[in-house]
């Protein structure tokens, strides 16, 4: 399956901060929770300018950064067909780094970004 396209991202942030469907690009990039809340309060001004700062920092992304984040999921098959079955203490390794930065996201230490970031390049390493 195609990567998602950075320009139309951008185009669709910058088409919320002009008309009152703020949060397309949200949708566009697999967050439709994020969507839907940018349509809710699509009569306020807090989106159009949530979506000029989303505009921005898309714009302004590296694309290997953008392909990172946002890269298209392989779909049709599972990745454990091809890979070697994971050993326990990877697995456990594993979740242990995840609940510390979990709790370091809880604790205010690092932000939602972060934290998303670091969550997917952590689980990239398994798959």
């Amino acid at each position: 399956m195609a990567q998602r396209n950075r320009r139309l991202a951008v185009l669709l942030a910058g088409l919320g901060v002009v008309t009152p469907l703020s949060g397309l690009h949200k949708f566009y990039l697999g967050q439709p929770g994020w969507g839907v809340l940018y349509l809710l309060l699509g009569l306020t001004p807090i989106p159009k300018v949530a979506c000029a700062i989303d505009g921005v920092m898309l714009l302004t992304q590296s694309m290997d950064d953008f392909t990172q984040r946002w890269g298209q999921p392989v779909s049709g098959s599972r990745a454990s067909d091809s890979a070697a079955p994971l050993d326990a203490t990877q697995v456990n390794a594993l979740g242990a780094a995840l609940r510390e930065l979990d709790a370091l996201r809880q604790e205010g230490l690092i932000s939602e970004l972060e934290f998303e970031q670091k969550r997917r390049q952590l689980l990239g390493q398994v798959a």
